[in-house]
C-alpha cells in the first residue's frame, strides 16, 4: 500500500460560526460568511472537490482578511494550504501555511502558532522535505499548547504517520488510536475513517496485511455509512494494493476497478488514469 499525497480537509480544521453578538449594533456579515463558508469549503475538500474548494477558500481569505481577524485568517489560510497541497501545488501549499504562522505570531496565540507549525510539518513529512525525526521532534515540541480536541486529535495523526515512516509500527499505530479515539467519542466519522485508513497503511507496511484489510473494511464501512465517495474510492485503491501484494490478483483488479468507478463518477481523471496503469500494467 503506497503513502499516497491525499489529505482528507475535514480532519484539519473544524469551523464554527461566530456566537450571536450582544451588541444590535456590531456587524459580522463578512466574519460570519467566511466562517460558515470555511467549512463548506472543507466538506467539499473531504469530498475531492478541490478545485471547487480552492475557489471558496481564496474568497473568504479575502474576507478574513477585510476583517482582520487574525484567527479566521489562520485557518482559512492553514485549510487553502492543504487543498494546493491535495493538488499537488506543494510550493504554493508551504506558502500559505508560512502566511498562516506569520498571522499567528501576530496573534501571540499559542496554539494557533503551534497548529500552524503542525500543518507545515506533515506536509513536509508527506513530501519528504524533512526527515520523519525532525517531523517527530516538532510535534513533541507542539503538541504541548494544543488544547482544541481536534487539532490534538490531528497531532496524534501526524505523529503516527512520523513513526510509521520510521518503522516503528507499533508506536504508529498505538499514536493513530489515540487520534481515533478522540474522533469516535466526538462523532467525526469522516475523520475516524481517515484514521483507519493510516493504521492500514502502517499494518501493511508492517507485514501485517491481514490486519490492513480488516482497517479498510472499516474505513470503507464508515464512509458508506456518510457517504464520502473520496474515502471510499482511496480505500479501495489501497485495499487493491494489499491483495494485489498478498499475491490476490484477481480481487485486486476487482478493487481497482471499483475505486475507478467511484473516481470517474466524481470525474476524478487524474485518479481514474492511475487506476488504469494499475489494472493495466500491475504498477503499484
Amino acid at each position: 500500500m503506497k503513502k499516497y499525497f491525499i489529505i482528507c480537509i475535514s480532519i484539519f480544521i473544524i469551523a464554527s460560526c461566530s456566537s450571536a453578538p450582544d451588541n444590535p449594533g456590531d456587524v459580522y456579515f463578512l466574519r460570519t460568511q467566511a466562517e460558515e463558508g470555511l467549512e463548506t469549503a472543507n466538506r467539499e475538500a473531504s469530498k475531492g472537490n478541490f478545485e471547487f474548494a480552492l475557489s471558496l477558500l481564496t474568497g473568504h481569505k479575502r474576507s478574513a482578511i477585510l476583517t482582520d481577524d487574525l484567527s479566521l485568517i489562520v485557518r482559512v489560510t492553514l485549510s487553502k494550504g492543504n487543498v494546493l497541497f491535495s493538488l499537488g501545488r506543494f510550493d504554493e501549499a508551504f506558502a500559505e501555511w508560512d502566511y498562516a504562522l506569520k498571522e499567528a505570531v501576530l496573534s501571540a496565540n499559542a496554539e494557533l502558532i503551534s497548529i500552524s507549525k503542525i500543518f507545515a510539518a506533515r506536509g513536509n513529512l508527506l513530501s519528504q522535505r524533512v526527515s520523519a525525526q525532525s517531523v517527530l521532534d516538532e510535534i513533541t515540541r507542539e503538541s504541548a499548547n494544543l488544547k482544541t480536541r481536534l487539532y490534538t486529535a490531528f497531532s496524534w495523526q501526524v505523529r503516527g504517520l512520523a513513526l510509521r515512516d520510521l518503522n516503528r509500527w507499533r508506536e504508529a499505530e498505538e499514536a493513530v488510536n489515540q487520534s481515533l479515539s478522540i474522533h469516535d467519542k466526538d462523532k467525526q466519522l469522516e475523520n475516524a475513517s481517515y484514521d483507519w485508513y493510516i493504521i492500514a497503511s502502517i499494518r501493511s507496511l508492517s507485514g501485517n496485511l491481514t490486519g490492513a484489510l480488516q482497517a479498510l473494511e472499516t474505513s470503507i464501512a464508515i464512509d458508506r455509512r456518510i457517504e464520502n465517495s473520496w474515502g471510499l474510492a482511496s480505500s479501495w485503491r489501497a485495499k487493491g494494493d494489499v491483495l494485489r501484494k498478498d499475491g490476490r490478483e484477481a480481487e485486486a483488479i476487482e478493487a481497482y476497478i471499483r475505486a475507478r468507478t467511484i473516481y470517474a463518477q466524481m470525474a476524478s481523471s487524474r485518479e481514474a488514469e492511475e487506476i488504469d496503469k494499475k489494472i493495466n500494467n500491475g504498477n503499484l
